[in-house]
């Protein structure tokens, strides 16, 4: 008769003081044959986060009140993915701007400086908790450095490359999408930032720089506008964003 293993309580596992740095599913203690009914349970409950996470909305009306206390001009704008069911089955719409929000960018006076767009993404409660956060710190240093910021964009069913189109249309040298990440079953409250230096329609993702993962349990708010500030002073150095432009600063002593 095979023996019956014991039950390994979670704090008894050679592995658990990795628990410390991660929140990732490690050293899970056992129950026989099984995981005990509480790590199964939470496997669910994180199933069940990351699933409501994809069907977040993004809080447009506080964020845009919150936009505007940086004293820039904010544009309100949509991609073509008219439906959240929409965005999800045709990633294409939403790489696209629809026509009022071209007309709007349109009608916007052009600047060399940076755009910041703020998109929901995959996670519209990423962006809710910490985009606003991220801009109140890095926006003043670019200020403080002399950089021009231009417009502040806020975006319904965005994807990464809809900043290409937003960029051109005002005529920046530089822009940066903060924009929720395909939640996790550790997170699903990551915001990723991308830059792309020159931003015009039809650019590939080696275009891009991406500073991902940012949350509190992540990546801070401080450590990430340290790294956004410091990619965005190179990339305006060297003319150039992407693969062609390395993170070398040291952020850990």
């Amino acid at each position: 008769m095979a023996e019956i293993k014991k039950f390994i309580a979670d704090d008894e596992h050679p592995l658990s003081f990795l628990r410390e740095f991660t929140q990732a599913r490690i050293a899970i203690s056992s129950a026989g044959n099984g995981i005990p009914t509480k790590n199964a349970l939470e496997f669910k409950l994180a199933h069940a986060h990351a699933r409501d996470a994809v069907y977040s909305v993004m809080d447009t009306e506080r964020l845009y009140d919150e936009l505007i206390g940086f004293n820039l001009p904010v544009l309100p704008l949509h991609s073509q993915a008219t439906t959240r069911e929409q965005y999800l089955q045709r990633p294409d719409l939403g790489r696209l701007p629809d026509e009022t929000s071209m007309n709007r960018l349109a009608d916007q006076v052009q600047n060399n400086g940076i755009v910041f767009i703020v998109a929901d993404g995959l996670s519209a409660a990423a962006v809710n908790e910490n985009a606003v956060p991220l801009l109140q710190v890095v926006i003043p240093q670019l200020i403080a450095a002399k950089h021009k910021v231009g417009h502040i964009c806020l975006v319904e069913q965005g994807r990464v490359a809809i900043a290409d189109h937003i960029g051109a249309e005002l005529g920046a040298s530089l822009s940066v999408i903060l924009i929720g990440e395909r939640p996790g079953l550790s997170a699903a409250d990551s915001m990723s930032a991308y830059l792309t230096f020159n931003p015009k329609p039809g650019l590939k993702d080696d275009a891009r720089n991406c500073i991902s993962n940012i949350r509190t349990q992540g990546l801070p708010i401080a450590a990430a506008a340290t790294k956004l500030f410091y990619l965005i002073q190179e990339a305006f150095s060297l003319k150039l964003s992407g693969v062609g432009l390395k993170d070398n600063e040291q952020l850990l002593g």
